[in-house]
Formats: C-alpha cells, structure tokens, sequence
C-alpha cells in the first residue's frame, strides 16, 4: 500500500453548514456613506454588508485582505495575495478600492469573470457603500461590432456558406437592437463562425478616428465611458495589448490611473509572454488583401491589376507555408530556417508584399480605407522581413501552421525583465491577487516568474470552506501509465461509473482537445445525460444550460479549468484526466526547460511542476464553490500515486478526504443525494 493509499481512507460523510445568502436587489444602503468608512467597518459585523446581506457573516480572511489592500493603496504599494475559494476576495479588493478615491483598473484573466464582476459585483458594492462611483467596462475590440466591417460585408453579399450568411444576418439583426455592442450578446451564434472576424475590426483595420461610422462605434464609446470612469473593468489580453502599443509609440488605449488590481493573476506570464514578443499570421494577410480588393473597387481603382499583385502574393504565400511541412503543428523556427528552399521563398513573399504596397501607396489619398489599407501593408511587410530573420536574444523564434496557414512569433524566453520593467516605470499601487499563487505556501515561483523585488508582501489566506465535510478526492485504480495508447478510452470507463452515481452533474475537464474530441464521440453513446462540448456555444450559454439542464456533463479544455463559478446542485463532480503538465514538445516550453538546464537548475522541478500544480488548483477549484456545495473530485492519473511528485499535488490541494475505493465514491453520493430533497 502506498503513503497515498494509506492516508485517503475517508470517515463518514456529513453534511455541510448552511450558506450565505446572495444580496436582493436594492438601492444604496444608507448607512456609513463617504470615504471616511474604513474596510474594516464596511465588511464587519456594524457595516453596510451584515445590514443588507440576509444572513451575513463577516469572514476575518476576506477583511484581513481588504485592509491588506487598502494599506497598499495608500501607500502606493505591491501586494501578492493568495486568496482560497470562498474567501470573498472580490469584495475584499472592491471595496477598498472603491473607498480610497484612486482611479483603479480592475484587469481579469476571463471574460466571464469580467462580465460578472461589472454587472453582478460592482453594482452590489456601490449601492451598499452608497457611492455614487463611476465604473466601465473596457474588452478588446475582438468582442465588438464594428459597423463598418458589417455594413460591407452587407453589401458585398459573397460568404462561403450558407451558414455564415445566416449569422451575418442574425448580427445585423441584432446590431439594430443593442446598447453595448458585445458580441457575447449573440449566444446562439458559435465561437468559431466565420462571421466574426467579418463584423468585427483587429488593430491592423481599424480605420480609426477616421471611419466613416465613429459616432455608431461601440469600441469608441466604451472608450470614453472608461475615460470618465473611476473604476475600469478590463481583462489581461487588454490591459498588455495597451502596454505593447504604448511601447511602439501608438495611442493610449487605456486611462492614466492610480492603481492596477490583477484578478486571477497566475495568468500573468504566459499572458504578457504574448505581447512582449512579436507574431505575424497569414490571416492578417489575407484579410489586407481582401480588404485592399473592396476598397479599390470602392474607390474605382484599377481592380484588375490589383487582383494579379494579390493573386501573385496568396500564391508565394502558399509556397512559404508548404515548406513548413504538410501537417499542422508548432516548431522552433531552427527546424525549417536551413531548408534549402527558404531563403528564395522568404524573398519572393518580401517581393510580392512589396509589388501590394507600391500599388496602393498611389491610391492612399483616394478614401481612408485605402489609406488604411496601405499603412497595413507596410506594417505586415516589416513584421514578416523582422520574423523571417535574426532571433533578438531572450525571444524564442518558433511557428505554428494549420491547414493553409500559418503564424510566426516571437515569445519572450521569460517575462520577469519587461514586467519588473513596467512596474517600476510606473510606480503606483500594483494589487496582484488568485485563488492559485502559491505551490504549498511558497510564492517563489510566481516571483520569479514575474520579476517581483525582494521583500514584496504576500499574504495567504485559506479557503474557510469545510472541505473535510464537503467534499471526496477520488483516484481510480488500475489505470495504464498516462503515456499509454489506450489511456484516454480507460479514464472515460472509469468515469462511467462515477457518472452514474452522481447522475450527471459533472464537469469532465481534459489536458488535450483530442481527449476531449474522443470523449464527446464515445460517452454519448454510453449515457443517456445531456453533454455539451465547449466550443460549440458561447462559454456563457454553455454554463447558462449546464446550471439549468438535468443530468447534465460538459466536456471541456483549458478555457473551463479556471473563471467559472457554479454553485449548488448542478455539479457535484469535477473529473480531471490528466496532471496538467505543459507539453515538452511545445516550441516555448522547451526552450524555457532548455534555459533552466543550461543554468544548472532542474526544469521539472523548478519549472514545469510548480505550473502544473498551480494549473491542478485551478480545475479542482470548479468543485466547491459555496459553503452548501457537496462533490467528489476525480483525478484519473496514476501519477499522484506512483511517483514521489504525487504527494506535492496532493498536499496543494484542499483537505479533502481521500479514497481510491469505488464503493466510497458511491456510498458519498447516495448520501449527498438522500440530502438534496430536504436542502432544496
């Protein structure tokens, strides 16, 4: 028997504590109003929240933060916070930002925390502090309308299916109706349509100031809510993507402000990674061309000759990516830079993109659009000339192709440079807070990775949920090494059971989209539940019909590991296939594991298994998530066992009670659900 073995023997089950209640809806509380409240007052026992909340009950972690929080923005400070499930630290950071006066960013990993934070949160604390706070919130303009594109596309009618003309249809529909023009609106149109990048705008063609539907723009107008606004809501893809631009001198896109809270901040290095570097796509290409064609017409250019240059360039194109290989997959730029081929295919693309540019710059004048469009062509030249050539030092040089195209990219080796670069370019209150910081209680390897100084405050507070009661950590036996042909289809059998005793309700959570793709093939055709598979709706109408279907199992990757909060009934079970360990063969990651070796430190450890363990505390995160919920979580690898590594998983986890017995899986189960009719 194993130390494992050994220590997840579970006692009897129980039930849990009753759980506070959610705040009604409401006007300003009248109590304690001005900035003269301390967070302390307004989170206690005499405060606005325990006269307002039914049933409230002050939690000292979540005040311990709060005041935690509100010395650092006072003090123009840098604070890392790790905050358990439960501990409330939304409103430990809310509130004190809110009573402090200071113009603070609020910046999320997820767009669905970001949506629940500005339209759930934020209107509960300002109306129980009774301040009348300005707030927005900001999205990257992916996840806006813009009515130029629309009304083009509109116009030229020619889409490839006859499915993408119904949701082109369905958007204009709908651009008639909304307020805010996100796009996270229209839930019954999926992910990956085509329409999107149609009726949306990229930096690359974005007109601008200059766009002849600026006053109807939904991007400008959030724009100028933020910059009235005391509070700004933004995700971290925005918050960097306006720090890039800055560098490159372009216009601000985000405010000047006092103070920068980071929520879900173990997302920040390999979010920065993305915008510290420098990509190029075909796609961005092929959109120029494509637009480049529309405006000539427009304008009544020469569209013949126009349409040979761009013919010309798709067809160099398609050479460059051939020599890349046939099949889809990611490298280090080394693996294809001594093809004999390259360099005359290089050049020709620089030749073709040069014979587009040379064309439109006589047009440039003749509307915005082409203008817009010559600026563009230049711009892509460049970054294709930069990333066909030298490797700057500290960057990884490597590239990814699909079927017909293809992305090159620069990625910082690390982030821990440009970020103590930026904080220390702008001095002001930096609040860096998440459920999953530390691996045990060590905040080292988020230090490390982010350049934090020597000496920052940290602060860990446990999740004051009673996970000994709540909640059973399940690891199947018998199940092949994770490297093994068949392990996928054994983890899917070893869940049936499971499945069945929980009736559903469950969160199947994989480290692979083939994984995911196997199960969505094979677990329908065994169980008579309901299964939704991500990326087939929107994430919000996923969850939206999770928590109001009956039997139900979402099938799911990365995107649902962290961000997503589902309290009560609807889940009980959160299985996870694999530790989530990053590939080795992924272009980044090997070169990081390469930079440890040649420094003379272990990459596993110091590397790769403290982000898996934070990635692990994420996904088995989803379980519990209020103080009424019961679950099981199952973790199909054998690993947690088998190697001496296990036990570091196990013991960042929370106290769950252990047991590798099916039997206790199902006794638990019948056990919570005999408790369901009488707590319902």
């Amino acid at each position: 028997m194993s130390d494992l073995d050994a220590a997840i023997l579970p006692d009897a089950p129980s039930p849990a504590a009753p759980a506070q209640a959610d705040l009604p809806a409401g006007h300003a509380a009248p109590a304690a109003r001005g900035r003269a409240m301390t967070v302390g007052h307004a989170l206690g026992p005499q405060g606005p929240f325990a006269a307002r909340i039914p049933g409230y009950q002050p939690r000292e972690p979540q005040i311990h933060m709060a005041e935690a929080v509100e010395r650092a923005l006072a003090d123009k400070g840098l604070l890392l916070v790790e905050a358990g499930t439960g501990t409330g630290k939304t409103y430990a950071y809310l509130v004190p930002a809110m009573l402090s006066g200071k113009k603070t960013i609020v910046s999320t990993g997820t767009r669905n925390l970001q949506d629940q934070l500005f339209h759930r949160d934020l209107p509960t604390v300002r109306n129980l502090l009774g301040m009348p706070v300005r707030t927005a919130l900001l999205k990257g303009r992916s996840n806006y309308l813009c009515p130029y594109r629309l009304q083009q596309h509109l116009e030229e009618g020619e889409l490839e299916s006859k499915q993408a003309v119904h949701d082109l249809h369905r958007v204009a529909a709908w651009a008639h109706k909304t307020q805010l023009g996100d796009i996270a609106e229209l839930i019954d149109i999926a992910e990956d349509s085509m329409v999107w990048p149609l009726v949306t705008s990229t930096a690359d063609n974005c007109l601008g100031q200059e766009c002849p539907k600026l006053a109807e723009c939904p991007l400008m107008k959030a724009r100028e809510k933020a910059a009235e606004a005391e509070l700004i809501v933004v995700n971290h893809h925005l918050f960097f993507a306006d720090k890039a631009l800055k560098d490159r001198g372009f216009g601000e896109l985000l405010p000047e402000v006092d103070a920068v809270i980071f929520d879900e901040a173990h997302q920040l290095p390999e979010t920065a990674a993305m915008f510290f570097g420098r990509n190029l796509s075909s796609r961005q290409i092929h959109d120029l061309l494509q637009d480049a064609l529309r405006e000539v017409l427009a304008a009544g250019g020469d569209l013949r000759g126009m349409n040979d240059l761009v013919q010309n360039l798709e067809v160099r194109l398609a050479h460059f990516r051939l020599l890349m290989g046939e099949d889809s997959r990611k490298g280090v730029w080394s693996e294809i830079s001594g093809h004999a081929e390259l360099p005359a295919a290089i050049a020709a693309v620089k030749m073709a993109m040069a014979c587009v540019t040379e064309a439109l710059a006589p047009l440039k004048d003749k509307s915005k659009g082409l203008e817009s469009c010559h600026r563009r062509a230049e711009d892509l030249a460049e970054a294709f000339d930069e990333l066909t050539g030298e490797t700057p030092d500290n960057q990884v040089h490597w590239f990814e192709t699909f079927r017909k195209g293809f992305i090159l990219q620069w990625t910082p080796l690390e982030v821990s440079g440009p970020f103590r670069e930026l904080l220390d370019r702008e001095p002001m209150t930096w609040v860096l807070t998440s459920a999953t910081l530390a691996v045990r209680e060590d905040f080292r390897h988020i230090s490390a990775q982010l350049g934090l100084p020597e000496g920052v405050e940290t602060l860990q507070l446990p999740s004051p949920f009673a996970y000994e009661q709540q909640a059973l950590f399940y690891v199947p036996r018998g199940l092949p090494d994770p490297g093994a042909y068949e392990y996928t289809r054994a983890t899917l059998e070893a869940a049936l059971p499971v499945l069945r005793a929980s009736k559903g309700r469950a969160f199947f959570l994989f480290t692979s989209h083939r994984a995911l793709r196997e199960a969505a093939e094979w677990l329908p055709k065994q169980l008579d539940y309901t299964f939704l598979v991500q990326g087939t709706q929107p994430k919000a109408e996923l969850l939206r019909r999770f928590n109001n279907t009956p039997e139900c199992v979402l099938l799911a990757t990365g995107a649902f590991w962290e961000g997503v909060d589902v309290r009560g009934q609807a889940l009980s079970l959160v299985i996870i296939d694999k530790l989530p360990f990053s590939s080795p063969g992924e272009p980044v990651v090997a070169a990081r594991l390469d930079a440890y070796k040649a420094r003379g430190r272990n990459p596993f450890t110091a590397y790769q298994l403290p982000a898996a363990i934070i990635a692990m505390k994420q996904g088995a995160g989803r379980l519990i998530r209020d103080v009424l919920d019961t679950g099981v979580l199952m973790v199909c690898d054998p690993r947690l066992v088998a190697r001496p590594y296990g036990q570091l998983f196990v013991q960042s986890l929370p106290p769950m009670r252990r047991t590798r017995s099916l039997d206790e899986v199902q006794a638990f189960f019948r056990f919570i659900n005999d408790l369901e009719p009488e707590s319902a």
